[in-house]
């Protein structure tokens, strides 16, 4: 067992270092560093509510059921956080790439990853084709977590399950 952890954290940092380095292009340098801030809390919020405000019905419950969903997924991070406090890839891993101002409280899970997928899986269960939209976004903000070298892949993944559950089950609790 222990050695099939040791593989799996070396599985982790290998996929980390695959997309934190040699992935790194000046167009994705722009790009994923500002599409990153649509899992960040003032976004997320901030979109949830003015879609609850102007939105006419189902939208307007869909748009609650998101921020419900956005509000009682950081209960399982902040628990996971201090339970588990993993250092940031960029402090533990010498070489890796980085941006301005990056986060130093613990990695894991993604806040932001969590935020996106508790925000979007609403949206995508009252509308099935908005995944083709909602989906490549929510991953790309998931993506651009390791690209920036703020998290490794299982910080992603894990809040990928958080934030689709806790918002699957709020819509599902809803009915």
């Amino acid at each position: 067992m222990n050695r099939l952890f040791e593989r799996l954290i070396q599985l982790d940092q290998q996929l980390f270092m695959g997309i934190n380095g040699r992935l790194h292009r000046s167009f994705l340098n722009f790009w994923l560093y500002h599409l990153t801030h649509l899992g960040g809390a003032r976004f997320t919020i901030i979109s949830v509510l003015f879609i609850w405000w102007v939105s006419p019905e189902p939208w307007h419950t869909v748009a609650l059921q998101a921020g419900v969903a956005l509000a009682i997924s950081h209960i399982p991070v902040a628990l996971a956080k201090k339970l588990y406090p993993r250092i940031r890839p960029y402090l533990a891993i010498p070489g890796t790439n980085t941006f301005r101002n990056p986060l130093t409280d613990h990695s894991f899970p993604s806040g932001h990853t969590t935020a996106i997928f508790s925000v979007t899986m609403p949206f995508i269960a009252a509308q099935p084709a908005l995944i083709l939209v909602l989906g490549p976004i929510a991953l790309l903000v998931g993506l651009s977590r390791i690209y920036l070298g703020l998290h490794y892949p299982s910080d992603v993944l894990a809040g990928l399950i958080i934030g689709t559950s806790v918002a699957l089950g709020t819509v599902a609790l809803w009915a």
